[in-house]
């Protein structure tokens, strides 16, 4: 008995998916590295190797500052990668951090230590998740794209490991009660509602003039960074925890002028003008790929 001919039988097999463009794998890719560079802090600091693990974080996150604004450059940007890149930032400034912490001192503390870590790894990941489910929110103020809510999560890693950069320095190791309490103020403040100045909005315009004294300033402060790694980590360090209350008398500064009512000719309802029509504005090209200190 035969069957009733069925034309979709015999179609070719479509494609899902078209080719990937190559300028979307670019970023990819480097992402991928950042990746590798934080598993390998982990093994590192299992071998008792701290200092090469952390240059590896710091090396991530030098990868994790490079990879969205190449995306931008080149027109890379897709969701996979966006995803791809918060997935690299739970793992190499959330989990590597704190089991460098906890090979480092921690362990001294046994299942204290161990707790620590573990709450400075959730807290990365409790932030990146509020980050990108609030990256689209149409409820914020204009001005609220200038701020981070809370410490981002690589100044978060960066900043944590402050104790490890001060004994390479060759201080005296902070007790290990100490240090905990560090580890979960930093993790505090990765979950906090503290408005963080991003900066990612401000576009600064070099003066032909000024080009390559600005060139040599850069590349001084990297030779810096290479030559006396743990200096500068340490000052850096600092005054960005010291500059954090800036940020939020910032916030509460703009805040408050958002919020006085503009004065302006006669006005209908809401504010604006009985007769006159607002034309929408076209919004910018959307960076798929989150910010960050990114």
């Amino acid at each position: 008995m035969s069957m009733p001919f069925d034309p979709k039988f015999n179609d070719p097999p479509r494609r899902r998916f078209g080719p990937i463009p190559v300028r979307m794998l670019v970023p990819n890719f480097i992402t991928l590295l950042a990746i590798c560079a934080g598993l390998t802090a982990i093994r590192l600091s299992t071998e008792g190797r701290m200092e090469l693990a952390v240059a590896a974080i710091v090396f991530a996150a030098v990868l994790d500052g490079l990879d969205g604004r190449v995306a931008r450059m080149i027109k890379g940007q897709s969701k996979f990668g966006a995803e791809l890149d918060s997935l690299a930032d739970f793992v190499n400034f959330g989990v590597a951090p704190g089991l460098i912490l906890y090979f480092w001192q921690l362990h001294e503390l046994h299942n204290v230590g161990w707790i620590a870590s573990m709450i400075f790894a959730i807290s990365g990941g409790l932030r990146l998740a509020r980050f990108n489910s609030t990256m689209d929110d149409p409820n914020k103020p204009a001005f609220a794209a200038n701020f981070f809510t809370g410490v981002p999560a690589p100044a978060g890693a960066i900043a944590v490991l402050l104790p490890v950069y001060m004994s390479f320095l060759g201080a005296p190791s902070l007790p290990a009660v100490v240090t905990t309490l560090y580890t979960l103020v930093i993790a505090g403040l990765m979950v906090s509602r503290l408005p963080v100045f991003s900066g990612k909005t401000v576009r600064m315009r070099v003066p032909p003039e000024m080009v390559l004294p600005v060139f040599v300033s850069v590349v001084f402060i990297i030779a810096l960074l290479i030559g006396y790694p743990w200096y500068m980590l340490s000052v850096g360090t600092l005054l960005y925890l010291i500059s954090l209350p800036l940020g939020v008398r910032s916030y509460r500064a703009r805040s408050a002028a958002a919020a006085q009512p503009a004065h302006g000719p006669a006005t209908g309802h809401h504010g604006a003008h009985p007769n006159s029509t607002v034309a929408p504005t076209a919004d910018p090209a959307h960076d798929e790929r989150p910010p960050r200190l990114n």
